[in-house]
């Protein structure tokens, strides 16, 4: 693309054609909202639901009750260091009852939580620490040994180590002894001076708590991007920022509830990683302001654990990402499970593939409603109806309230329904910026406040937006654009294939054509069989030239397919 299109003439576009498809009774604006910071919202809930279960974690639950007790003890520990109002304070935990906690501590008194992968390198975990300046860390002990190797680089003064077992009381001991012994779980690690969470708890006992005078304005997540375009960058998200979305996403899900009774106390599996933006706002801070209870899942990799405990409890809305749902339906014992109080399932985070949506409605009877957003969004931007009856609509949904959606060509020229562009956001839950950043800010947020999202998509005559990929996960073949979203969904299709994931490899006749890694259900799948049934459902063009068999396909830690890796593996091979 070189030249911009003729400017077309879309009255419908500015009329927010996306209106007509709302919920009957959903409002277009969410109002003023209800709390000044996430902390306060925090403090209320467990004052509304103190005697309700809160989080559930490996058979243990803690009581909203509880909650607000221990976040007062390790806010007063935290408080008794000297920290001052806005310090940064990083968490690097799994889903454990300790990070709701943490969390929740930091937030009320008046802190700024900084999510941190549990997985991370010492490079990448010491470039977030120095880049957020964080001056303060809670850690689980299994990964107090990539902090070793940085903490002296970084601005950290105090550290405060969990173990998995510190909240299960006696159980916790036997927890502990084989997570270190049996399972080895757990590096030897040295570092002086830390206090170990359970003494930090009782430290806190012992001193008063004092919540913190925040408001709207001030920031309450600092939520690193992936770096998949450089170096990883800090969303700045403010309580305004968070609270909008929280009362985005409850407006949308009260459309399912005039639909349908719901139970008094919602029960949300919390299977995404809570430092991850998806699982942060739509299980804890949106579950928490409904007084939701949230069965937390240490290890959502380890699927057969997983489907263990699903099968403990009766549990009404499953956010997930396309690639944990296909591998539930890929597991036998999932199959069997009892899905009659599934009310909700959530998909986002990656694009979800029509044949696993209908795998999905067939044995649940539930239907995925995909969503789309970014750290940068706080995260949802656009969903679908929680209320519908239908089938799995294939789009990413219509802008929720007090969201707008443009979709632009690359000068920034807004492009006329049915045309694929970027999709641009504008709304209360977009970013104040990317922290200490300004130019790359800039270059993300436009004159007139709408956040460029690098998705490419466009807006059907109903407001509902299709997303057919990233920019730069685009394959261009003798100047054609293909989608990798679009054939890996075919690939998906054949009953022989697990996963699949596609790239553009350089070629000398067409520039790229498509390379597609496939890793088999069918150990008999052949490279004629993938091709036979990608060339009866794609255009020449987009079939893949090459095909590679793989074991498994790199993943994030959410279990989001890295198509970049598979472009650094290919470019490196080539070199």
């Amino acid at each position: 693309m070189t030249t911009a299109p003729e400017q077309k003439d879309t009255p419908e576009k500015t009329e927010k054609v996306w209106l007509k498809s709302y919920p009957e009774g959903v409002p277009a604006e969410i109002g003023e909202l209800e709390h000044a910071s996430v902390g306060a919202l925090i403090k209320k809930a467990c004052e509304e639901n103190a005697s309700k279960p809160a989080y559930t974690c490996m058979g243990k639950t803690i009581t909203y009750r509880e909650l607000d007790t221990y976040a007062a003890q390790i806010g007063a520990w935290l408080q008794s260091l000297g920290l001052e109002k806005g310090d940064r304070v990083a968490i690097m935990m799994p889903n454990i009852l300790q990070y709701p906690i943490a969390a929740a501590a930091v937030l009320e008194a008046g802190y700024v939580v900084v999510n941190v992968n549990p997985l991370y390198t010492p490079r990448e975990l010491e470039h977030q620490l120095k880049d957020s300046g964080a001056k303060a860390i809670f850690i689980l002990e299994n990964f107090a040994t990539t902090l070793q190797e940085v903490i002296a680089r970084t601005d950290i003064e105090h550290v405060c180590v969990a173990t998995m077992g510190d909240m299960m009381g006696l159980k916790g001991h036997l927890v502990n002894f084989v997570v270190r012994r049996v399972k080895k779980m757990v590096p030897d690690w040295s570092l002086p001076g830390h206090v170990p969470f359970k003494q930090a708890l009782a430290a806190g006992a012992g001193k008063s708590f004092t919540m913190a005078d925040a408001g709207p304005d001030d920031i309450a997540f600092l939520q690193y991007t992936g770096g998949t375009t450089g170096v990883s960058k800090g969303a700045t998200l403010n309580n305004r920022n968070i609270l909008s979305n929280a009362a985005q996403n409850h407006v949308w899900l009260e459309a399912l509830r005039r639909k349908e009774e719901l139970p008094d106390q919602m029960v949300y599996i919390c299977c995404l990683p809570l430092y991850h933006i998806f699982a942060l706002t739509v299980n804890a801070i949106m579950g928490m302001d409904q007084g939701a209870h949230n069965i937390l899942i240490p290890n959502p990799r380890d699927i057969p654990g997983f489907v263990k405990e699903l099968g403990n409890h009766q549990y009404h809305v499953l956010p997930g990402l396309n690639t944990l749902f296909n591998a539930l339906l890929n597991n036998e014992d999932f199959r069997k499970l009892d899905f009659s109080e599934l009310r909700l399932t959530i998909g986002g985070g990656m694009a979800v593939q029509r044949p696993v949506a209908e795998r999905w409605k067939e044995l649940t009877g539930c239907t995925i409603s995909e969503g789309y957003g970014l750290s940068e969004t706080s995260p949802v931007a656009t969903a679908n109806r929680f209320d519908g009856d239908g089938d799995f609509s294939g789009s990413i949904g219509m802008p929720i309230p007090s969201t707008e959606i443009d979709i632009r060509y690359e000068d920034g020229t807004s492009l006329p329904l049915g045309e694929v562009g970027e999709i641009c956001i504008r709304g209360p839950q977009v970013m104040v910026g990317y922290w200490n950043r300004p130019e790359e800010t800039a270059k993300v947020m436009t004159e007139d406040g709408y956040f460029r999202s690098g998705d490419m998509g466009y807006m059907d005559e109903t407001g509902y937006v299709r997303i057919v990929d990233r920019k730069k996960d685009m394959v261009l073949v003798s100047g054609f654009n293909v989608y990798p979203n679009e054939v890996e969904e075919v690939a998906a299709g054949h009953e022989g294939v697990l996963e699949a994931a596609v790239i553009g490899v350089p070629d000398e006749h067409s520039g790229e054509v498509v390379k597609m890694f496939v890793v088999r259900s069918d150990p008999n799948l052949t490279e004629e069989d993938v091709r036979t049934w990608c060339a009866d459902k794609l255009t020449n063009y987009k079939r893949p030239k090459y095909i590679e068999f793989r074991d498994e396909l790199p993943k994030t830690n959410v279990g989001k397919i890295l198509r970049r890796e598979l472009r650094d593996e290919a470019t490196a091979k080539s070199a």
